[in-house]
């Protein structure tokens, strides 16, 4: 297994244990299962797992069996703060407190805010005293590094990371997400400020295993260099200095073995122009199935009215790169849910997008067809009632909200 340093010098292994997808058994995780795939990841080296309080029974599970184990203290544990439950500063401890019962620990190495998706969430977080929470828990030892994880644009991606005092950041990040989300502009500017990047994601949920198209498949299987598709998205991550851990989410004895095996012979600068003319053609082999031709290289932006014109067109693209639903999940993530609304309806018609754009692409139009495509009426109702939710003023009180606090 090969090691990374976080902020103060701790070292990590490159390979991260993500904890959302452990394999259920009736409704429940199967512990017994669970357990042997976490041991034998912490035989070959991990030493660091990645939960959280909304991932049901996970931080339980993984409690019990670093605690059964004796090796809670050999390890750090990842967790995250559900800031989307946040109501009141009471609510911080309230929910803390329970993921440390949980975990059976009195620390949490790693806390992040979970899915930040707009800098607007990180400020209603300052209006309940989070800031001064945190440094508390810091200097009682609650919380070593203090992160968050990121859904979202760049744009707001950047404003996150430069108002606070981060000490690790958490993106979604592979080779089909290096100009989206926070992307490789986010994750060199965090790497310029000293904070290390945890990766999420890495072959986006397996899609990059299992859903690749003929035409890709055929370029990775003629490669001389005989990595797997999940091995080539592992390693052109490797490759990057920049990224700190990357997390995946393990649930077989196989894919734990193939994967430490590959963390533990991958290096920085290890892949060659030649390897990254193939990765090209494998993102063109995945790309032939787009509905609009954008390589998010936003010449078009900014948009005089907001939209966010390569963030829709990258979630269209989506529905059936992977799956409707997945490019639509994608959408509310990154588009739906941003406080200033970026949605493709307030688009006016200016018409100076299309300008700018290198590929000719009739913008106006495709914007109207994405956003029919990705918004049919129920999601219309959901986006709507999520925004409700997510950016009403702290202390506002709602049966939700009520139980949350409780």
């Amino acid at each position: 297994m090969k090691y990374r340093k976080d902020r103060y010098g701790k070292e990590l292994s490159v390979l991260g244990f993500g904890c959302m997808r452990f394999t259920k058994k009736g409704g429940s995780i199967d512990i017994g299962k669970t357990e042997k795939e976490i041991m034998a990841a912490y035989n070959a080296g991990v030493n660091y797992f990645d939960t959280a309080y909304v991932y049901p029974g996970s931080e339980a599970a993984l409690g019990e069996i670093l605690e059964r184990n004796g090796i809670r203290n050999k390890v750090s544990i990842a967790t995250k703060l559900p800031q989307y439950l946040i109501r009141s500063n009471a609510s911080l401890d309230r929910f803390f407190g329970e993921e440390l019962e949980r975990l059976r620990t009195g620390r949490v190495d790693y806390y992040l805010m979970h899915h930040l998706t707009d800098i607007a969430m990180w400020e209603k977080l300052k209006a309940v005293g989070v800031q001064e929470w945190i440094e508390e828990k810091k200097k009682s030892g609650a919380i070593g590094n203090i992160g968050f994880s990121y859904h979202g644009n760049t744009d707001n991606f950047l404003k996150i990371l430069n108002d606070y005092d981060w000490d690790f950041c958490q993106i979604q990040y592979n080779y089909l997400d290096e100009v989206t989300q926070a992307g490789a502009e986010g994750l060199r500017a965090a790497a310029a400020k000293g904070i290390p990047a945890v990766i999420m994601e890495p072959l986006r949920g397996g899609k990059l295993v299992n859903m690749l198209p003929e035409k890709a498949r055929k370029a990775i299987s003629g490669s001389s260099r005989g990595w797997t598709p999940a091995e080539w998205g592992f390693r052109w991550l490797y490759n990057q200095n920049e990224v700190t851990v990357v997390l995946s989410g393990m649930n077989s004895l196989d894919m734990v073995r193939e994967n430490c095996r590959i963390a533990s012979e991958a290096v920085a600068g290890e892949l060659t122009a030649q390897d990254f003319e193939l990765l090209e053609e494998v993102k063109k082999g995945i790309r032939e199935s787009e509905k609009v031709g954008c390589t998010g290289c936003r010449y078009c932006m900014p948009c005089p009215q907001g939209v966010d014109i390569p963030g829709i067109f990258r979630c269209y693209n989506a529905m059936y790169i992977e799956t409707k639903s997945q490019g639509r999940s994608q959408f509310i993530q990154t588009v739906g849910l941003t406080k200033t609304p970026a949605f493709a309806t307030q688009c006016i018609g200016c018409g100076k997008c299309e300008l700018h754009c290198p590929q000719n692409i009739p913008i106006r139009e495709k914007l109207k067809e994405a956003d029919r495509a990705l918004r049919p009426l129920p999601y219309r109702i959901a986006i709507d009632a999520a925004r409700k939710f997510m950016f009403r003023s702290p202390g506002t009180r709602t049966h939700c909200a009520g139980t949350a606090d409780s």
